[in-house]
């Protein structure tokens, strides 16, 4: 599935790949196979990457709702409402229904691993995100205590900025900001700690929140192989890139070309689907002990 339009159901909006409609006071997320790199979605979908997307999401859900709520109502098709039903088949396993909050204006990160643009800010500068580092540090080198690097939440089109504690704090609020940065941290580290058991790294990753009836709840999408960089355990070397059951698969294909990353988009080759997919799926199957 690369786009979705559900008749007579409003839609709330379009993301890069979810498509959010608007069921009077809830929304429902649809997560289609739609795969992104460098702010751009690519021409070529992922075959069962939204189904994977959304059952990892849902499990994490249900797994951490002792650190913080979240915003699933339910992920059972039979349960939707009844102007849902006819759509059920188009539905079932890529979808959840979810609590419409109003959105805190955060991208919060937290990285448990110095990789990514953590590593190429600190090769430059000594820091990540504005924080001094201690020197000598590793390429993919695990950090004695996860990070909270903010950044802000762009509109559509529009890129996500680091910004500094401070000013993430001016953003939303020093309250707001003091539990997100909480919460941020322990979900991590209790998702960290239980795919290590599962011979899964999970580096760094992205969560974001919402505010309902004045509570501070998790929404969006949580610990995916999209919003996550997750490293296979028994593979993992310090001082060089990793490999991963995410999308970096990807990035790093596309980074072989001779690309600028402007359009048009390089097409992706079938093995390299192909393989995402496998890694996908991997990643699933090692995380939840079930069969996809």
């Amino acid at each position: 599935m690369q786009e979705l339009e559900l008749k007579n159901i409003k839609k709330f909006r379009s993301g890069k790949v979810r498509e959010v409609f608007e069921i009077a006071d809830k929304l429902l997320l649809v997560a289609t196979d739609r795969i992104s790199a460098f702010d751009f979605i690519l021409n070529q979908p992922i075959p069962d990457k939204g189904k994977i997307l959304n059952r990892i999401s849902s499990f994490w859900f249900d797994k951490l709702t002792n650190i913080i709520e979240n915003h699933k109502i339910t992920d059972d098709v039979s349960k939707y409402p009844e102007e849902l039903r006819q759509y059920s088949s188009l539905l079932e396993g890529r979808s959840t229904l979810v609590k419409k909050t109003e959105v805190v204006k955060l991208e919060c990160i937290v990285r448990g691993y110095i990789t990514g643009s953590g590593w190429s800010d600190y090769k430059q500068t000594g820091t990540v995100c504005g924080l001094q580092m201690p020197a000598g540090l590793l390429h993919s080198q695990k950090l004695s205590e996860p990070l909270f690097t903010p950044s802000t939440k762009a509109e559509a089109g529009e890129h996500d900025e680091n910004v500094s504690l401070a000013v993430a704090k001016d953003i939303v609020g020093k309250e707001v900001f003091d539990i997100v940065m909480e919460k941020s941290l322990a979900l991590y580290c209790a998702a960290r700690d239980y795919a290590e058991t599962k011979g899964i790294i999970i580096a760094d990753t992205k969560f974001e929140f919402g505010i309902i009836d004045n509570k501070i709840i998790l929404i969006d999408e949580a610990l995916t192989p999209d919003s996550s960089r997750f490293w296979p355990a028994d593979k993992y070397v310090v001082g060089k890139d990793q490999p991963s059951f995410d999308k970096q698969f990807v990035r790093d294909y596309l980074l072989s070309l001779n690309w600028d990353k402007n359009p048009p988009v390089p097409d992706l080759p079938v093995d390299i689907i192909n393989k995402t997919r496998e890694k996908y799926v991997e990643a699933y199957e090692m995380l939840t002990d079930h069969k996809f």
